[in-house]
């Protein structure tokens, strides 16, 4: 029994999650509409590489047809553990066995290869949505500046500060005390030649003070870094650091690694554009409302958003949609919203232990002794 059939369904938010639910609907024959706020396929979408782990995301990159693609893609690195001198401590390079566990792949790459595997027109372009709302047993969208929209079902995946997730959940984003300030350098071997040199083809992580950093030299075409810190406390007062004023960011930062070798300077000096962001989660310690009018779930950061230092995000998220799509297709429930209840009653339990090791290892990160060996069991 199809639950979905003769039904429309729209999933909101055209990330790897929301893509990867849209292909295990499409391919069991439903009619799925994808609407994204992005103006288009090729808008850049910021952040470092993302690595899908054995076990989760590539559980669902396999029942999508994916697994061998993502695996064409991807890239096996290795990771350089160095000290704030530029010295090299260790390294952990991916071996014949491990090389596929977790390869890094860049996040326009890794869209193009779900949207690849949708039908044309799977995916509306720029379309921000703005509100929901019951109509005649059919939910409504609303988006920003654009015609309404109508479905049966909504699958909420538009990323960890959606708006629309309050139809589902009373819960509230919480920063963690955590901050990241991003920065992408284009052809790094001119722009930072030391410090590529220093990559020598592998991540790298180092820690010192307080101050963690961590680069991939090839994303994309560009060197992608972060630099993680905890948030000083008179930014509470909304008196943050002004980061699209590139040259106050830069000051900044080379005042927090005055005592960080030529490499990492010369790296900060490049940057051209950054990116911060504090770090935040949305906690699943309060139940969902079961008073819903119609079927609506969250899936995703949507879902439960969680600091990176697990690496888990994107991984908990494919695994939403591979068990939720599973619940809607595979005839063992009598109801979508029977389906939804047991993939959110699992949910709830996966993302939650999830959530407790990133914010176990966040905890320890910000320990001014902490090291990246310590967590890597290096």
């Amino acid at each position: 029994m199809n639950l979905l059939s003769h039904k429309k369904v729209a999933i909101i938010g055209a990330g790897p999650v929301g893509l990867t639910m849209a292909t295990l609907l499409q391919q069991n024959h439903i009619n799925i509409t994808v609407y994204e706020r992005d103006t288009d396929p090729q808008a850049r979408i910021w952040g470092g590489t993302l690595d899908l782990h054995k076990g989760s995301g590539q559980e669902a990159m396999k029942k999508a047809g994916l697994l061998q693609t993502y695996y064409d893609l991807a890239l096996p690195m290795g990771v350089h553990f160095a000290d704030e001198k530029g010295n090299i401590i260790s390294t952990r390079n991916p071996s014949p066995e491990n090389q596929f566990d977790n390869p890094e792949i860049n996040r326009n790459a890794l869209r193009k290869m779900l949207l690849d595997s949708l039908k044309n027109d799977t995916v509306i372009w720029d379309r921000k949505l703005i509100g929901l709302e019951e109509q005649e047993g059919k939910w409504i969208l609303h988006f920003e500046n654009k015609p309404d929209a109508d479905a049966d079902f909504v699958i909420i995946a538009n990323g960890g500060m959606s708006k629309a997730r309050n139809f589902v959940s009373n819960s509230e984003v919480e920063e963690t005390g955590t901050f990241i300030i991003q920065g992408d350098i284009h052809q790094p071997e001119a722009n930072c030649p030391d410090f590529f040199q220093l990559c020598n083809g592998n991540r790298l992580m180092a820690a010192h003070q307080g101050n963690l950093f961590v680069a991939n030299p090839f994303n994309n075409g560009a060197l992608s870094y972060g630099i993680i810190f905890k948030k000083p406390e008179e930014w509470n007062d909304q008196t943050g650091l002004n980061l699209q004023h590139t040259n106050s960011v830069i000051e900044f930062l080379l005042n927090r690694f005055s005592d960080w070798s030529n490499e990492y300077q010369q790296l900060i000096r490049a940057t051209t554009f950054f990116v911060g962001l504090p770090i935040r989660k949305f906690p699943l310690d309060k139940p969902w409302k079961s008073n819903r009018p119609l079927p609506i779930t969250l899936i995703g950061d949507t879902a439960h958003l969680m600091p990176p230092f697990a690496g888990q995000g994107v991984n908990i998220g494919l695994m939403d949609a591979l068990i939720l799509s599973e619940n809607l297709t595979n005839g063992k429930f009598e109801t979508i919203q029977n389906a939804i209840d047991h993939y959110e009653q699992k949910m709830f339990a996966y993302a939650t232990k999830a959530q407790v090791e990133s914010s176990r290892n966040e905890i320890e990160m910000r320990n001014p002794n902490f090291s990246f060996q310590q967590l890597f069991n290096v």
